[in-house]
């Protein structure tokens, strides 16, 4: 069977709804489009445009609610709307006083959470809306790169968590393919793959976080994602997914074939 894409997806802004896409654009290293905004605490010491940890933003990792908050980012007018429940809770253009009007509106639904990173903690507010909405400047690590799972491995996870319906949303991977043994990526270290034309450099597991414990949908954190992976599959660290380094440019698109090229 041959391994192909089956899914795409981008983060516009750092721990917030994911957007599929039937192709994703590779240059410099990242995928265009993505983490290209981010909302940081007001105690952090980072210039606005430059690379932080997500500890130092509001995140799925420490505010497990924002992933009810639906967003569409609309890349040539530079403007983000958030909604809830098909409500919408800003559409602010990306100047002074859209990104102030944002910033207000996330922190106030944050606050508004049983568990999140605002409550009682005044030095982290008033939020601040990071990014330019072009440069993708907040992937997990000041390096960039992309970060590719097989729906093979989550399945095997699903088993294991006796979860049949866990969503790969909650690993926010780039690119999900199909046609593989469960885990096979997690063999690809130090190898390159192609993908469409694009070739890739598989350079390390993605090690997980908190995040992967919330629900997509719902915002709770409800499964056990980290010590299922390492007592079940017995992972010295809770790893899902790998994160790879592109060696050229181009466009990936869902169905390009998958192919291990050295």
């Amino acid at each position: 069977m041959t391994a192909r894409v089956v899914a795409l997806y981008r983060y516009p802004v750092k721990s917030l709804t994911p957007e599929p896409r039937q192709s994703l654009s590779v240059a410099g290293g990242r995928i265009a489009g993505d983490r290209v905004l981010g909302f940081r605490f007001a105690d952090t010491e980072e210039p606005d445009d430059e690379w932080s940890s997500k500890h130092k933003m509001l995140a799925l990792v420490n505010t497990p609610g924002l992933a009810r908050i639906a967003l569409r980012f609309d890349d040539a007018a530079l403007r983000l709307t958030l909604s809830l429940d098909g409500a919408v809770l800003a559409d602010e253009a990306l100047d002074d006083a859209g990104r102030r009007r944002l910033c207000e509106a996330l922190a106030a639904y944050a606050l508004s959470l049983p568990e999140g990173a605002l409550d009682g903690h005044p030095e982290r507010l008033p939020l601040r809306l990071v990014g330019d909405g072009k440069t993708p400047r907040y992937t997990d690590g000041p390096s960039g790169g992309v970060s590719l799972h097989s729906r093979a491995s989550l399945d095997s996870l699903a088993g294991a968590l006796s979860d049949d319906a866990v969503d790969e949303r909650r690993f926010r991977s780039n690119i999900a393919i199909d046609g593989i043994d469960a885990w096979e990526e997690q063999a690809w270290l130090g190898r390159e793959v192609r993908i469409g034309d694009v070739r890739f450099a598989v350079e390390r597991g993605a090690i997980r976080c908190l995040a992967t414990h919330a629900n997509p949908d719902t915002g709770e954190r409800d499964r056990p994602v980290l010590t299922t992976l390492t007592r079940a599959f017995e992972q010295e660290q809770p790893t899902f997914a790998v994160h790879m380094r592109p060696l050229a440019e181009g466009e990936i698109r869902v169905g390009d074939e998958v192919e291990v090229v050295n």
